[in-house]
């Protein structure tokens, strides 16, 4: 597949990626917040006693919502189901991966500077993770948190930072953000299609013989959707942090990766039991400013580990100097001229054609390039320590 062919899938995937997501991840806050705002009330004349019912009012007029579970009550049509944007949002994320990271190349997923891995090795730990946390997660909620849920969580939350360290250990950091974010939004697709989707099927076979809606049928389907909720916020800033090379490209990435995924789980948590919480506020504040403290700390450790701080001594360089090294080991992508064509056009649309050009970008050179060290991808162009501090000595010295 020609490169033209490459982007235009890419950027379809992930038009329909962000598209299905947001209406997938819209509908479960949605109801997540009704569940936890349904008042009880007395039985409506044309419908079952309900669980609960709320009034809401938006686009210029008034809604009505009643939750039931149609106690001797026909199923009413049209009935509406809401599971086709996780459906949608699951596929093309996977399509995503496989045109960005496994088959078109498109981002770095084997980097020689982490692990000495093939494509294809990587390829399979990548998938490989996807596929392990997974299981470990289904074992645990079908197997053991029916009897033990407390042990259950503990397993899956030990199996979850194994699995997220063992993957920035092996693959590009980037890489490694991503493919947590994307097992946990498998697990939430899986939810979706081996759990939510089965008992909303029995509870309507159920209301059709007669029988009306099991408790038990609503609450394992529940239980998953609360397990979603949660998960959701950690996917949404994995799925973004690939543009934040100073957490998921320093040698402390992993607890950078664990810190998104706990600050994001802890903010959720806050806003679910915000109705019945006085304090929630601070609460809430309390739990994003640690997180953006620890995430801020994890980012100085990186850029003052010994290959940042190697830019700070030495005589100045003039820019004729860094020029020579950002043409060797940078313009063969960023240009309009590029040789290397391997990631498409330059990369960001930066290029380093004129020395305005590469002037206007010196601290992004000196972030990505000498801090970070993810410049070049794998070091593919094979910078030295030597030209890092070159560059670094040069943008200090401006």
């Amino acid at each position: 597949m020609s490169g033209t062919s490459l982007e235009l899938v890419d950027l379809v995937a992930r038009w329909v990626h962000l598209i299905a997501g947001i209406m997938w991840i819209g509908n479960s806050l949605l109801f997540n917040w009704l569940d936890r705002n349904l008042l009880p009330a007395g039985s409506h004349p044309q419908t079952p006693r309900p669980i609960g019912t709320i009034w809401l009012l938006h686009s210029g007029g008034f809604y009505y919502v009643e939750k039931t579970l149609l106690e001797g009550a026909a199923v009413p049509a049209p009935l509406h189901w809401f599971k086709w944007q996780a459906y949608s949002t699951w596929w093309s994320g996977l399509l995503l991966l496989l045109v960005v990271y496994y088959f078109g190349g498109r981002a770095l997923l084997a980097d020689p500077s982490v692990a000495s891995l093939s494509h294809a090795q990587a390829v399979l730990v990548g998938a490989g993770a996807i596929l392990a946390g997974w299981a470990l997660y289904e074992a645990m909620q079908r197997f053991v948190a029916p009897r033990a849920p407390g042990v259950a969580a503990a397993v899956w939350i030990g199996g979850l930072t194994v699995l997220a360290i063992a993957l920035t250990q092996l693959l590009n950091g980037r890489a490694a953000f991503l493919h947590v974010g994307a097992m946990l939004g498998t697990l939430m697709a899986a939810n979706v299609v081996l759990t939510i989707v089965p008992s909303q099927r029995a509870l309507v076979a159920s209301v059709e013989q007669g029988h009306g809606g099991g408790a038990e049928l609503s609450a394992r389907a529940k239980r998953v959707s609360i397990h979603n909720n949660y998960f959701t916020f950690p996917v949404i800033v994995l799925m973004l942090s690939g543009h934040f090379p100073t957490l998921s490209s320093q040698p402390h990435n992993w607890l950078a990766l664990l810190v998104l995924i706990g600050g994001g789980a802890a903010v959720r948590h806050v806003l679910n039991i915000r109705f019945g919480f006085p304090v929630w506020r601070p609460a809430l504040f309390a739990a994003m400013g640690a997180t953006v403290a620890a995430l801020y700390t994890i980012g100085r450790s990186g850029s003052t580990s010994p290959a940042g701080r190697s830019s700070d001594a030495g005589t100045p360089v003039s820019f004729a100097d860094a020029r020579h090294v950002i043409d060797r080991r940078c313009g063969s992508c960023h240009s309009v001229r590029q040789s290397d064509t391997s990631f498409g056009p330059a990369p960001g649309g930066v290029t380093f054609d004129t020395p305005e050009e590469i002037v206007a970008r010196a601290a992004r050179i000196g972030e990505r390039a000498v801090l970070t060290r993810t410049m070049p991808p794998g070091n593919k162009t094979g910078i030295t320590d030597g030209e890092r501090a070159l560059l670094g000595r040069w943008i200090a010295s401006r």
